[in-house]
């Protein structure tokens, strides 16, 4: 029986680390995921523990809009999941963004770094900010084996949106992709759920590069947003959070993808988003309420679940979009409790929310989400 040993813990600034930190799983078969407020880049005392208590070991992570551990939910925290395989293979390596225009090239450094292992999965983090999410998804499927599953996501700064920061060598840095792939004998399942309608009148990407966008039927972008805001709009880009935008083009099928903004010019009257917005796109604002939204991540949970036995815990890398977050205030651990009700019992969870989620959506597809609950699922398996 294979044996994955699998604890999560976590670090508070008033209360230290919530048990001793696992030192004995430290090995090149060990996995460190840690997703902590973006304050915790100053305490450089924390990473310097981490180092010498894993050494060895592959250790992942970023700064967040909330941490997740089982089915809780945080903030000014860390969480940590360490995870040992006893026959799975790691890989690690990091790159930075030098600009935006440059995220595809940086997804293909990395695919190319990492494709050699053969990984069933590789688990990429972003600097969340300084970056265009669809672009580096594209340069990471491009350069990865087919087949393989990309998760992950963009790094979080609360409601802020002022820094962000990925792990590269054990130490929080800014402008940063960092990556970990998995091979082997392990078991991967993955889901993508929203919970997020369309509402009002559908509008046509006029003017865009990118993942800025110019125009709407000809007006500027920022000031037709501001229209449907209304006294919401002093709270930009957070209050955008709640009224995210779909996007599909013309001839597509299903609702679309939905784009969450990162940014806004007044001088230009633009919004960046966390993906690309492409000429030519029939775009809708969203709404949801607190009861589609655990609705959908119930539903990630069976969906990730989907081949696993019953009777075997699994480790749950739980991504989740900060605007769902805020919609949800108070009643936000439900969506974290559902996730974890759906997986078999004894499963652990760990994971951050965040400014886009990396997930699958079909067979063999990776996509930049926003707005969704994501879920991927390990378990090491016999040989």
């Amino acid at each position: 029986m294979p044996a994955m040993d699998v604890r999560i813990l976590s670090h508070r600034p008033d209360r230290g680390w919530s048990a001793p930190l696992p030192a004995d799983l430290d090995s090149p078969r060990t996995l460190v995921l840690a997703f902590a407020a973006t304050d915790y880049a100053e305490r450089g005392e924390i990473w310097e523990e981490l180092a010498g208590a894993f050494g060895s070991s592959h250790r992942l992570g970023c700064s967040s809009a909330g941490e997740i551990l089982g089915e809780t939910v945080t903030e000014g925290s860390l969480v940590l999941a360490v995870v040992r395989f006893e026959r799975a293979n790691l890989a690690s390596v990091a790159a930075p963004i030098q600009a935006v225009e440059v995220s595809k090239s940086t997804g293909g450094k990395i695919a190319r770094a990492l494709a050699p292992h053969a990984p069933r999965l590789v688990l990429v983090l972003s600097d969340g900010l300084h970056v265009n999410g669809t672009d580096l998804v594209h340069g990471l499927g491009e350069g990865l084996p087919a087949g393989t599953a990309i998760v992950g996501g963009l790094a979080g700064d609360g409601d802020r949106f002022g820094r962000t920061w990925t792990l590269v060598d054990g130490v929080p840095r800014s402008g940063w992709v960092s990556a970990v792939a998995l091979g082997g004998p392990v078991a991967v399942g993955h889901a993508s759920e929203g919970g997020w309608q369309p509402f009002g009148p559908e509008r046509v990407v006029t003017g865009s590069e990118g993942n800025v966008l110019h125009a709407l039927d000809d007006k500027p972008a920022l000031a037709l947003y501001k229209d449907y805001l209304g006294d919401l709009a002093a709270g930009l880009p957070a209050t955008a959070l709640y009224y995210p935008l779909s996007i599909r083009m013309p001839g597509d099928s299903g609702p679309g993808i939905v784009r969450t903004v990162l940014g806004v010019d007044e001088a230009t009257q633009s919004m960046t988003f966390a993906g690309d917005i492409p000429l030519g796109a029939r775009t809708r604002l969203m709404r949801s309420s607190h009861d589609r939204l655990v609705e959908g991540a119930a539903q990630a949970g069976k969906d990730a679940r989907a081949d696993m036995p019953d009777a075997e815990p699994l480790l749950a890398i739980t991504v989740s979009c900060v605007g769902r977050r805020m919609v949800l205030g108070q009643r936000v651990e439900e969506e974290t409790a559902a996730t974890l009700e759906a997986l078999p019992a004894g499963s652990k969870q760990v994971g951050f929310y965040s400014y886009g989620e990396i997930s699958p959506s079909g067979v063999a597809t990776c996509n930049l989400h926003n707005q969704t609950m994501t879920l991927t699922t390990i378990r090491e398996v016999a040989a």
